[in-house]
C-alpha cells in the first residue's frame, strides 16, 4: 500500500512573539488585577497557523525572523510539532505580547515591539524564502512586521511569490495589510475591523463590508474572506459569495481564532476541497478554537461534529 504524501506548506512569521496569556474575571484599568491562571508560549500569527496545519497533518516549514536570545521555546515547539525550522536568527529577543482574557471572552492585547532587523537579516531571509519557493507552492504570510521591514518590502515578497505561480495566503493589518493587498495575494482574510481600517471609514453594515470586499476583488485578489467572529465568514471568489454561520459556542478565549480560520482555509486548498467543504471545515475549526485555551486541534472528531452544524448560504450575501 502506497502511503499518501503529506501536503506541503510554508508559513512566514516575520515578527514572532512569546504570548503571555492571563485569564481573569474582569480587567480594571488603573489598579491591580489578579490573574487566575496564565501561560507563556510561542506564537505570532504564522506560528499559530503552522501549529494547526501540522496537527491536521500537513508537512509544514516555518520561516521568518526569530530573535536568537529567546529562541528555545520556539525550537522546542517546532521539534514537538515535527515542522521544518527555516527561521533566520537575528540579534536580540523576540517580543512578548500580553493577552488578558476576561471571563466574558473579551481579550485585551498589549503588543510590544519586536527585534530590529538589519539589511543582512533581510538578505538572509530573502535567500531562504525564495529557495523554499523552488519546492513549495503554498505560502501563508501572517502577522505584523518588525522594525526594519517596511510594508512595501513585504509586499514585494508577496508579488514575487505570486509571479512565480505560488498561492499566497496573506493575513496582516494596518499599513502592512494595505501594502500587501496591492500585491494581489491569492487569499486575504481581513476581519470587519481590519477591512474598515483599510477602507478608511467604519463599515457598519453587511452591505458596507460586501462593497469593500468587492473592491479588493477588483485588485485581482482571487479570494477575499471576511471574518465576522460569531457571525461567521463571508467568502468571495470567482464562484461568487458564500456565507457560513457557526453554531453558538461557549466562548473561553478568542485568541488565535482568526489564525485557526486561515489554517482551515489553507488545509482545504492543500487537499483540493471545493469551496463549500473548505468553508464549512474552516468555520468549524475556528468556532471550536474559541471554546479552548491555546491554539491547536485537540480533537479532529470534535471539529467534524461542529462542522455538521455550520450553516452555509449563498443567498443571504447580497451586494
Amino acid at each position: 500500500m502506497v502511503s499518501r504524501q503529506k501536503p506541503k506548506v510554508v508559513t512566514i512569521t516575520l515578527n514572532p512573539a512569546l504570548d503571555l496569556t492571563g485569564n481573569l474575571k474582569a480587567l480594571t484599568t488603573g489598579t491591580v488585577n489578579l490573574v487566575e491562571k496564565g501561560s507563556l508560549h510561542p506564537a505570532g500569527k504564522g506560528v499559530n497557523v503552522a501549529k494547526v496545519l501540522a496537527e491536521l497533518g500537513a508537512e509544514v516549514t516555518v520561516t521568518g525572523l526569530l530573535g536568537a536570545d529567546n529562541q528555545e521555546p520556539f525550537c522546542q515547539l517546532f521539534e514537538e510539532l515535527g515542522v521544518n525550522d527555516e527561521f533566520v536568527r537575528v540579534q536580540g529577543a523576540s517580543r512578548i505580547n500580553v493577552k488578558l482574557v476576561e471571563s466574558s471572552g473579551q481579550v485585551s492585547d498589549i503588543n510590544f515591539p519586536g527585534v530590529v532587523v538589519s539589511e543582512h537579516d533581510i538578505q538572509q531571509f530573502e535567500q531562504t524564502l525564495f529557495a523554499l519557493s523552488e519546492s513549495h507552492d503554498v505560502f501563508v504570510m501572517a502577522g505584523s512586521l518588525p522594525r526594519g521591514i517596511t510594508p512595501e518590502l513585504c509586499a514585494t515578497w508577496v508579488s514575487r511569490l505570486q509571479a512565480c505561480g505560488k498561492h499566497v495566503f496573506f493575513d496582516s493589518s494596518k499599513a502592512a495589510l494595505s501594502a500587501g493587498l496591492n500585491a494581489a495575494p491569492w487569499l486575504v482574510k481581513p476581519n470587519d475591523e481590519e477591512l474598515s481600517d483599510w477602507a478608511g471609514c467604519e463599515l457598519e453594515t453587511e452591505h458596507d463590508l460586501i462593497e469593500a470586499a468587492e473592491q479588493l476583488a477588483r485588485k485581482d485578489i482571487a479570494n477575499v474572506v471576511v471574518s465576522l467572529g460569531a457571525e461567521g465568514v463571508m467568502w468571495l471568489n470567482h464562484e461568487g459569495w458564500l456565507r457560513s454561520l457557526p453554531p453558538k459556542m461557549n466562548v473561553v478565549s478568542t485568541v488565535g481564532a482568526g489564525d485557526t480560520l486561515v489554517a482551515g482555509l489553507c488545509w482545504g486548498q492543500l487537499n483540493n476541497w471545493n469551496k463549500q467543504e473548505t468553508l464549512s471545515f474552516a468555520t468549524a475549526l475556528s468556532a471550536l478554537a474559541v471554546s479552548q485555551v491555546g491554539v491547536g486541534v485537540e480533537d479532529l472528531n470534535a471539529v467534524l461534529a461542529v462542522k455538521e452544524s455550520v450553516q452555509l448560504s449563498d443567498n443571504n450575501v447580497k451586494s
